[in-house]
């Protein structure tokens, strides 16, 4: 690939999640269940105005609040809530072979406040990328177009340029409309043969 970069999924890419623990946790001090917790956290619109930034972190908390009855603080709700994460430690092993070989390397992510700081703060990877296209900064998530222009100016890159790993299928299409090598992350080493086959160096250190 020509003046490549390589442009990474956050969640089920870098790291997995499950909010089913954070759920749990919570409910703990809430009068709802954890499975009604979960599905407040993971199937409502109440996540979506968080990660396009339409809710401060002190907004979302209020409303969580208001919502399930949770007592405790900010910081500890913030605490429970971001604590869902695991690195996927072949990925990250690609993106520093990726950067070591010299390709310019970006986190394009539906995130929120709350799981970025955590993130960068537990996980040292996060740091190690030369740039981040978080949809909570932008007001927009994927697969609006308006969010893959942000990734094209700050890569300043376009169309077969970019290689863009993200595990779903709605995201990659959009990134394919656009020209990109876009790959449906399904294993590591299913995008690992991929992206050896655009030429890019992904020798992993063993």
């Amino acid at each position: 690939m020509k003046s490549a970069v390589v442009v990474f999924d956050l969640g089920k890419v870098l790291v997995d999640f499950d909010y089913s623990i954070a759920a749990g946790k919570i409910a703990q001090s809430s009068r709802l269940t954890g499975l009604e917790i979960r599905e407040m956290l993971d199937h409502s619109p109440l996540l979506y105005r968080f990660e396009t930034g339409l809710l401060t972190r002190q907004e979302f908390y209020g409303e969580v609040c208001a919502r399930c009855g949770f007592s405790g603080s900010l910081d500890e709700f913030s605490a429970l809530f971001a604590d869902i994460f695991s690195e996927i430690k072949p990925m990250i092993a690609l993106q520093a072979a990726l950067r070591a070989g010299g390709v310019p390397t970006f986190i394009f992510s539906n995130t929120n406040e709350i799981a970025e700081a955590h993130i960068r703060r537990r996980f040292p990877f996060f740091s190690n990328f030369d740039g981040y296209i978080l949809s909570y900064e932008h007001r927009a998530m994927k697969p609006t177009a308006k969010i893959y222009e942000v990734v094209e100016l700050k890569t300043g890159r376009s169309g077969g340029e970019i290689a863009y790993l993200d595990d779903r299928v709605e995201n990659i299409e959009a990134g394919r409309a656009r020209g990109w090598n876009a790959l449906l992350h399904e294993t590591p080493e299913k995008t690992i043969a991929v992206l050896r086959g655009l030429g890019l160096p992904v020798e992993l250190k063993t």
